[in-house]
C-alpha cells in the first residue's frame, strides 16, 4: 500500500487550527500520517499536558536547515513560516523512504472527504496545485479581484501535493534556494512569500496537475463561484462533495468576519456559509484556541517585530488592495 504523509506548519499560537486539521484528516483519511511542523520551541514554554496535540510535533530546529539563523534574522514570522515549507518536504523525502506522497495543508484547513481522487492523481503526476480561482471575478471594486491574484500568485500555497520522483526533488531544491532569501512580502519587487514562485510550475515541469475541482481548497477567493450546502451531515460545493475548506483570514476573536483579508464575502450576503463557519468555530473552541493564541513565537525577536509592524502598516495603507490575498 502506498504510504502518504500530510503535514502543516505553524507556531504554538496556531495549534488549535493544526489540531482541528489533524482531527479531520484522521476521521476522513485514517491511513494518512499527519505531522505538525512547529516553527517554535517547546522547551521554552510549559504547555498543559492535556492540550498538547497527539499528532507528531516536529520542531523546526530538528530538521537541520542550513542558514536557518539568517532566515530568522531576515524574515518576519509570516515569511519564516512559509519559507521553511520546502525544507520540510525535503526532510520527509530524505528521511522517510517509506513515504511515497507528501501533502502540505495550511493549519486553517478542514478536510471533509477521503482524498482518494487526489491520491489517484499523484499516481500519474508528481505535483498537484490548486488555483485561487478558475472563474472570472466581477470588476465591482470589492476584494479580492483578479489584480490581487496577479500580484500574489495564481495558485494558493495553502495546499501542495507531491509524489516521490525527480521532478518533485528538483522543485524542492529549486524552491529551497529561492526561499532562503526571497520569501518576502515585497510586491513592489514581485515577491509574495513562497506562493508567487509556484507560478513557474507549469513552465518548468511536465508531471503536474492543476486541480480545478469545485470541492478543493474552497475559500473566500473562490466563493464568488461556489455555493455551500449541507445534506445529511455532509457538505457540498455546487452539488459536489466538499473535499477541503480553507478558512484563511478567519479569527475567532472576530468571528463575524469571514476573512480579514477581503470584503467581498460576508455572512450577510452569503448565508449559505454560516453553518460551515459555525462548525469551525466550535472546533477551534474544542481545541483550546483561546489558550494557544496567547503564546508568543520563540523566533520573533524585537527587530522582526518592527519589520512585521512595517508590513502591517503597509497592509493598512491605500496599497492594501495589492495584498488582499494572504495564503
Amino acid at each position: 500500500m502506498t504510504k502518504t504523509l500530510a503535514f502543516t506548519i505553524c507556531s504554538i499560537n496556531y495549534l488549535a487550527q493544526a489540531k482541528t486539521l489533524g482531527e479531520s484528516l484522521a476521521i476522513q483519511n485514517p491511513d494518512i500520517e499527519f505531522v505538525i511542523g512547529l516553527v517554535d520551541r517547546l522547551d521554552r514554554v510549559e504547555l498543559d499536558a492535556d492540550k498538547i496535540p497527539q499528532n507528531t510535533l516536529l520542531e523546526i530546529d530538528k530538521i537541520g536547515i542550513e542558514g536557518f539563523e539568517e532566515m530568522c534574522e531576515n524574515y518576519n514570522i509570516t515569511e519564516l513560516n512559509t519559507a521553511v515549507k520546502p525544507f520540510y518536504f525535503d526532510y520527509f523525502y530524505k528521511n522517510r523512504p517509506d513515504i511515497q506522497n507528501v501533502i502540505y495543508f495550511d493549519p486553517d484547513i478542514i478536510v471533509f472527504e477521503p482524498l482518494t481522487e487526489l491520491l489517484n492523481n499523484l499516481v500519474k503526476n508528481q505535483i498537484v496545485v490548486t488555483p485561487h480561482t478558475s472563474v472570472p471575478i466581477e470588476l465591482d471594486g470589492l476584494l479580492p479581484d483578479e489584480t490581487n491574484l496577479l500580484n500574489t500568485g495564481i495558485y494558493n500555497l495553502g495546499f501542495l501535493a507531491t509524489s516521490r520522483g525527480e521532478e518533485t526533488y528538483h522543485l524542492i531544491d529549486w524552491w529551497k534556494d529561492r526561499l532562503k532569501t526571497e520569501c518576502k512580502i515585497d510586491l513592489i519587487n514581485g515577491l509574495f512569500v513562497d506562493q508567487i514562485w509556484i507560478n513557474f510550475v507549469p513552465l518548468y515541469y511536465k508531471n503536474y496537475f492543476i486541480e480545478k475541482g469545485a470541492g478543493y481548497n474552497v475559500a473566500y477567493w473562490n466563493l464568488h463561484a461556489r455555493q455551500v450546502s449541507e445534506k445529511n451531515s455532509k457538505w457540498f460545493i455546487n452539488n459536489t462533495p466538499l473535499t477541503f475548506f480553507h478558512f484563511s483570514g478567519f479569527e475567532l476573536k472576530k468571528s463575524d468576519v469571514v476573512s480579514k483579508y477581503q470584503n467581498r464575502i460576508t455572512f450577510e450576503n452569503r448565508p449559505d456559509i454560516v453553518p460551515l463557519f459555525d462548525f469551525y468555530v466550535n472546533k477551534l473552541k474544542q481545541h483550546h484556541n483561546d489558550y494557544f493564541i496567547n503564546f508568543k513565537c520563540f523566533y520573533i525577536k524585537p527587530n522582526k517585530i518592527k519589520k512585521y509592524r512595517r508590513v502591517r502598516m503597509f497592509l493598512q495603507s491605500p496599497l492594501r488592495k495589492l495584498l488582499a490575498i494572504l495564503s
